[in-house]
């Protein structure tokens, strides 16, 4: 249900209109716009009659949403989410470029890289401190010293940061050190996580696992809206399929797809979308030309060296042509 207050409703009618929803035993997301305020319900067993929120007074309309998805979709919130940092914004006009190692390796290492981002013109430093990788064998990341490591990196050049994490132990961590929290494509579907990262005041990139279907991927970060946290953007960043020629295959069509069901930002990630190199620059400006907010790229001073994912990394330099190619193909589409 959604519940749509007058364009001239005081503070004290729509705190009003939360209490009342909450003594009903739902849940009430107030969603304010440039018109009017809007108030999602979750927590219902079933239908809700909209008369019930109707009488409330401030209250224009009560609308039944459709869509299983309550607070992500357009039904609920019709403009665009910006989710503002002091530095950037991610969903606006403005492109979001992110950019960084697959992992913290060493404080030289991912000071140099966050060097290296900021002078091509990235707005926001990757780095990975919990991996979780394929092989057991295969580096893990450095942990809560990589994390630490990536704030230092990141204030040193005025960047916000964001890492990935992986479980409850690790989001803790993070909270002390990140600005964006990573949930990763295995990690998609990992409701408790989901649920705990919800509760954080940190940004959230959900990444979309690497089979699931686009009601699948808008019902995970429903998930997270669900606890709270409204400062949710998505990443595709490859499905698989039966291609022999990339590591995965990069969805461009769920860009349009995720626009027009959902008021939710969403960037892909062209470097896991394709696990090479060559491939990366050609699909980030695929992604930016279908609409997608930005693109989040791996960059590593050396890749040769890289401990994880070097083949898909790209060179400082070719992060400088990328952020190059992306304002001239910026202003085609409206964006700076």
């Amino acid at each position: 249900m959604l519940v749509i207050m007058n364009r001239e409703a005081t503070e004290e009618q729509l705190r009003n209109a939360i209490d009342a929803i909450e003594k009903m035993g739902l849940k009430a997301h107030p969603i304010p716009g440039s018109m009017r305020t809007a108030i999602g319900i979750t927590g219902n067993k079933g239908p809700l009659e909209p008369a019930l929120f109707e009488s409330l007074d401030g209250v224009v309309q009560a609308i039944p949403v459709s869509k299983p998805y309550k607070l992500v979709s357009r039904e609920t919130k019709t403009e665009n989410t910006v989710i503002d940092f002091s530095s950037t914004s991610i969903g606006g006009r403005e492109l979001t470029i992110i950019a960084g190692p697959c992992a913290v390796e060493s404080r030289e290492q991912i000071f140099l890289a966050a060097e290296k981002a900021k002078e091509a013109g990235a707005t926001i430093l990757r780095g990975g401190a919990f991996k979780p990788r394929t092989s057991p064998y295969a580096f893990q990341g450095l942990g809560e010293e990589g994390l630490r490591l990536l704030a230092e990196a990141g204030k040193s050049v005025g960047l916000p940061v964001v890492s990935e994490v992986i479980d409850a132990e690790s989001v803790g961590l993070a909270e002390k050190y990140v600005d964006i929290m990573q949930i990763g494509a295995r990690n998609m579907q990992n409701f408790v996580l989901l649920k705990r990262v919800g509760k954080v005041k940190q940004a959230v990139m959900l990444k979309r696992g690497m089979s699931a279907t686009l009601e699948e991927f808008l019902m995970s970060a429903e998930y997270i809206l669900s606890e709270g946290n409204y400062r949710v953007f998505l990443c595709e960043r490859g499905v698989r399929t039966f291609t022999d020629f990339t590591r995965n295959t990069l969805d461009i069509s769920i860009i349009p797809a995720v626009k027009r069901l959902s008021h939710l930002p969403i960037i892909t990630d062209p470097s896991h979308g394709t696990g090479r190199r060559e491939k990366v620059l050609p699909m980030a400006r695929a992604s930016i030309a279908a609409g997608a907010d930005g693109v989040m790229v791996e960059m590593h001073p050396e890749p040769e060296k890289a401990l994880s994912d070097g083949f898909q990394s790209l060179y400082p330099r070719q992060l400088v042509t990328l952020c190059e190619e992306l304002h001239r193909i910026a202003p085609i589409i409206g964006r700076v």
